[in-house]
């Protein structure tokens, strides 16, 4: 009886002794784990916040990846008009990166004293078409032709806002060089920025619409209807530009990205998109 109990006694001894081991092991783990989580942290890669206009949400995403795939550096976007960026950015918004739709946004921050740049960097040139989608009833089942800007049964026709919009400023300047300001004015659906347009007219909120050609290239405006380039000498140059501001914390970052646009397998991948190299 007495040799049970003493055997009894040190098998419990070596389970209390495993125990205390065990624990010992995953206080050292969880230890080191939080070690090696604060020195991750200390050497995290910073995050570029960009200010974009809405003519770039289709084909910055795929140019941010890639960016992200060969520097490791997170960038992340942010798509409004250009006039509606420029005031976020003058309220104190911290962009770090400003990609605009035309030259004169950007430029207001350069006189402002935000910008890093004494004057913006053109990065693309962005073209104007018309779209319509293919079972739009003004088409009749024919092809788009500039003719339909005439039709008698047009009635609605999508442009962002000429006020602070740069495609919408090209759109009514197109307009007008086209001599169909009075015949258009009452028919035209004015949306916030480029991207909206698009959605009223892919939506049929818009019979046909002014928009930008990356939106037209897109997968789902290309598999939806069809569009014409309007001539460039109908508009004004849509002349895109970017600065690196004062107010965001990663402008070391913001540059590195800058550059990245000006690289010929980026503007490479924008003209895919879209968008042409500035001239």
């Amino acid at each position: 009886m007495k040799t049970i109990l003493k055997n009894q006694s040190g098998a419990g001894w070596q389970l209390a002794v495993r125990r205390a081991a065990i624990l010992a092991a995953v206080w050292a783990l969880c230890c080191g784990g939080s070690a090696l989580l604060s020195a991750q942290s200390a050497h995290t890669v910073p995050v570029v916040h960009v200010a974009a206009a809405a003519d770039l949400q289709p084909v910055l995403p795929a140019v941010l990846e890639t960016f992200e795939h060969r520097t490791g550096i997170h960038a992340e976007a942010t798509y409004q008009s250009s006039a509606t960026l420029t005031q976020q950015i003058f309220n104190g918004a911290p962009f770090d990166l400003f990609l605009a739709a035309d030259m004169s946004y950007p430029q207001r921050l350069v006189a402002a004293g935000l910008t890093n740049e004494s004057r913006p960097v053109p990065y693309a040139r962005g073209t104007l078409v018309l779209w319509a989608r293919h079972d739009a009833k003004v088409l009749r089942g024919g092809p788009l032709t500039f003719a339909v800007l005439r039709h008698p049964q047009l009635q609605s026709v999508a442009i962002a806002n000429p006020d602070h919009a740069p495609y919408g400023r090209a759109a009514k300047a197109a307009i007008a060089t086209m001599h169909l300001a009075s015949t258009l004015g009452p028919k035209l659906k004015v949306a916030e920025n480029i991207a909206q347009a698009a959605q009223y007219a892919d939506s049929g909120n818009a019979e046909v619409g002014f928009l930008s050609l990356t939106s037209a290239s897109s997968a789902k405006l290309s598999a939806d209807g069809t569009y014409l380039k309007v001539p460039e000498e109908f508009y004004p140059p849509i002349v895109q530009g970017a600065v690196v501001l004062h107010k965001g914390a990663n402008a070391a970052a913001a540059e590195q990205l800058l550059h990245f646009l000006a690289a010929p397998s980026t503007r490479a991948m924008l003209a895919s998109g879209g968008l042409q190299p500035p001239q």
